[in-house]
């Protein structure tokens, strides 16, 4: 399926090179932690609640528990699109989106250091050009980062419970070239689409890769993820970045916490017997 040409991207890019990326941390006032990630014209906010509650099936697990919510502004997009709420229920597309940004954010923690901690990241596309699940998880990374830190600085998280850096990147094949981070038109006309969600150091999460026109080989979805790679390796650089004083912090007071003061003998404690 490989074209032998280089293609000519729409905006310029090299064929492994991402979307401009940006991440505003905390452009939310209340919530416990928030992020607003724009990748190319996609932009999605993310705002992190932590409740001392848990869903039934974990009550007395001595366990925590993470989850999202996604939706889509009506217009996010050139058309407007009904509220899921006056539909009654989430759309197909979205409770699957919803649960896998839910099943990232679990893969990323150890939720047994967050016992009786529920952690939902409310994921709001504001604007869809593209690659708004993936941005969805690189930004709900962030958001959970900031509101878990902010628990962990109060001691309500005797320990840290992030074990795991996770970002996401969507790849396809586009008129037989391989390309990083598609755009909406570049998405439409795809041959095979994939999305990719995976950790700093390339343990794979999840894997969603479709043929839309074309079947392909393992040699082609083999460069699709280490294409992928290549892009949440920059999208990890750049979550570091803007948690870069959080993270810091983080590592000071769990320092800290590590560091136990040996035990006193009792004459050290009483003083000498008279």
């Amino acid at each position: 399926m490989y074209a032998d040409s280089s293609p000519t991207r729409a905006d310029g890019r090299g064929v492994d090179v991402l979307r401009p990326v940006e991440i505003e941390l905390d452009p939310l006032k209340f919530a416990d932690g928030s992020a607003l990630i724009t990748c190319g014209d996609t932009r999605v906010l993310v705002a992190a609640t932590i409740e001392r509650r848990l869903p039934p099936f974990l009550i007395g697990s001595r366990s925590g528990w993470a989850t999202a919510e996604y939706s889509m502004l009506p217009r996010a997009t050139s058309v407007r699109s009904q509220r899921e709420v006056q539909r009654g229920r989430p759309s197909g597309r979205t409770s699957e989106i919803q649960r896998l940004i839910g099943r990232s954010m679990r893969a990323a923690l150890d939720l047994k250091a967050m016992p009786e901690f529920t952690l939902t990241l409310d994921c709001d596309v504001l604007q869809a050009d593209g690659g708004t699940r993936t941005a969805s998880i690189t930004g709900a990374w962030v958001a959970a980062v900031r509101a878990l830190a902010r628990h962990f600085f109060t001691g309500d998280l005797s320990r840290w419970p992030v074990v795991k850096q996770v970002a996401a990147v969507s790849v396809g094949i586009v008129e037989g070239h391989p390309l990083l981070d598609l755009d909406a038109p570049e998405d439409q006309s795809a041959d095979v689409d994939m999305n990719v969600v995976a950790t700093v150091d390339k343990s794979l999460i999840e894997v969603q890769a479709t043929a839309e026109r074309a079947a392909f080989s393992r040699t082609e979805l083999d460069r699709l993820l280490d294409l992928a790679h290549v892009g949440i390796a920059d999208l990890c650089r750049q979550q570091s970045a803007v948690l870069a004083e959080v993270l810091a912090e983080v590592e000071q007071l769990g320092s800290r916490k590590r560091t136990k003061a040996p035990p006193k003998d009792e004459a050290s404690i009483w003083g000498a017997p008279e």
